[in-house]
């Protein structure tokens, strides 16, 4: 399968990689390579075992069996490593996103480059062919206890190495990997010492997950400042509350930038520059700093971790070939993650918590709006229904809080007594941020609504009015009640699909 020509050829970057690296780098826009150093290290480390592994050492994992079987010697390597694949792609469920797949291919790549592994040059090389082809594995969603790392979807990820599972081609055909690699004119691989255990263990799946969801996170963060702001201009809220002495002298940095952005996305606003009879809004508008920013701080935490881990070798045993050692232990487990997940899933869950308040305070009828926001309320339930259905997302997302992490189960017969969970707590903190994104769409149905309300009124601020005119080319003002079900979806769409920045441009 030729490469697209209108594709460049670039070297993956060496040294240490931020979230914005791994987010940067496009299939559409590049081919990319290991770089010279990395093939060194990954070739030095490689010869390093195999010699090694020729002098008849026991050593676990390269002639050994797996978990408990870890005393049982073997003679035929490159079956035991063929059998691991095998036997560990015990994966079920929905299949992962295409770009979790995509992220878990890169983040392999990057923890195998960095000549600790023992794989050789071509297995890493193969996993790289495959992300820049677009051609991903097929990989279930659940089966990991992150414990030995994500087992069973790191199977599945690279049994196409050897031909065996499946793949999804780049024009969407799913094919058994054995059609897809002769189509491409791909050998299957034979895996050497240690090359099986190096590809399966590790944390790519739960990180892949958390990677992917940590960027629609940072975006989500941004919204739910503009749309809080949005509210409170259209509810006619206060903005004293976000005064920066009230911040500074708290001093949490996440709860000074909301305060920021909320003021910057009203700044200009004839409405929220009137005078008022009341000195003091709901929390869910008085505390949106306090209760975004503690979101925030969570979140830059949780990047931490995920960066750590994305520059880390999670997988067992390690070789360092200057020290003439090979060491079996822990760094597979996913407890950094899984804790992480917990943390990330609550943090998520809060801005939706709040959005949904503001919500409901909107339609209450309350200062000048008409209630459930309906043009003829009576006739018509205007926006009733869509609150009950944020409050329903919101109270799922309470229950799918519970910390995974916290569970433990004890397996391969008491070897691996102690799992993270990690790999659970991602794809439940997948779901939660999946409800928060439509929770924060439908506040931007009401905010909209209630600021058309108010046409005859004082101007609004001119980046709020950004925000209304792009966000009233996709949903309408509710003149009558209409089936709300699309109208939701398409707010939601529009909340991923863009930056409000780009949208609103506050000052």
């Amino acid at each position: 399968m030729e490469r697209s020509p209108s594709k460049r050829r670039e070297v993956l970057p060496e040294g240490w990689w931020s979230a914005e690296t791994c987010w940067s780098l496009d299939p559409d826009e590049c081919t990319f390579d290991l770089s010279d150093e990395a093939k060194s290290r990954i070739e030095a480390c490689h010869g390093f075992l195999l010699s090694k592994a020729g002098q008849g050492e026991v050593i676990y994992g390269i002639n050994t069996g797996f978990g408990d079987l870890a005393t049982t010697v073997v003679d035929d390597l490159h079956g035991l490593q063929r059998n691991l694949l095998i036997s560990h792609a015990c994966g079920v469920g929905e299949p992962l996103p295409q770009d979790v797949v995509r992220m878990m291919l890169l983040l392999k790549v990057k923890g195998l480059s960095q000549g600790h592994s023992g794989v050789a040059l071509t297995t890493v090389q193969r996993l790289l062919d495959h992300w820049n082809a677009k051609v991903l594995p097929v990989v279930p969603e659940q089966g990991s206890l992150g414990a030995s790392g994500d087992l069973a979807p790191l199977a599945h990820m690279v049994l196409p190495l050897i031909g065996l599972g499946e793949v999804t081609m780049p024009d969407g055909r799913r094919l058994p990997s054995g059609e897809a690699l002769a189509e491409l004119g791909w050998e299957p691989l034979e895996l050497g010492p240690k090359e099986g255990l190096a590809l399966i263990n590790g944390t790519q799946m739960m990180l892949g997950v958390g990677m992917v969801a940590l960027q629609r996170i940072e975006r989500l963060a941004s919204w739910a400042d503009a749309v809080g702001a949005w509210s409170l201009e259209a509810w006619n809220g206060l903005e004293a509350a976000m005064h920066s002495s009230i911040h500074a002298v708290r001093n949490h940095a996440g709860a000074i930038l909301s305060a920021h952005n909320i003021r910057a996305w009203v700044a200009g606003s004839a409405r929220v520059a009137q005078p008022r009879s009341y000195v003091q809004d709901p929390y869910s508008f008085r505390c949106m700093p306090q209760v975004h920013g503690a979101s925030r701080d969570v979140m830059e935490g949780v990047r931490t971790v995920f960066e750590a881990e994305m520059n880390a070798v999670t997988d067992n045993p390690l070789v360092f070939p200057e020290e003439d050692l090979i060491v079996s232990g822990g760094n597979f487990h996913g407890q950094p993650l899984a804790l992480a997940m917990d943390r990330l899933a609550l943090a998520v869950h809060e801005w939706a918590s709040m959005s949904e308040r503001r919500t409901f305070k909107m339609l209450s009828g309350q200062r000048g709006l008409p209630a459930f926001l309906a043009a003829d309320p009576g006739l018509n339930s205007g926006y009733m229904i869509p609150q009950y259905t944020a409050a329903s997302l919101v109270s799922h997302n309470k229950q799918l809080c519970t910390p995974s992490s916290a569970d433990n189960a004890d397996s391969s017969n008491g070897q691996e007594d102690h799992v993270s969970m990690g790999a659970n707590g991602a794809l439940k903190m997948w779901k939660v941020l999946g409800h928060a994104e439509q929770v924060v769409a439908i506040e931007a149905m009401c905010a909209a609504q209630a600021s058309d309300f108010r046409k005859s009124d004082v101007a609004m601020a001119p980046a709020l009015s950004g925000l209304q005119t792009s966000f009233r080319e996709v949903v309408p003002f509710l003149e009558k009640d209409a089936v709300m079900a699309p109208l939701m979806a398409a707010a939601k769409t529009w909340i991923v699909s863009n930056d409000p920045h780009q949208v609103g441009t506050p000052c």
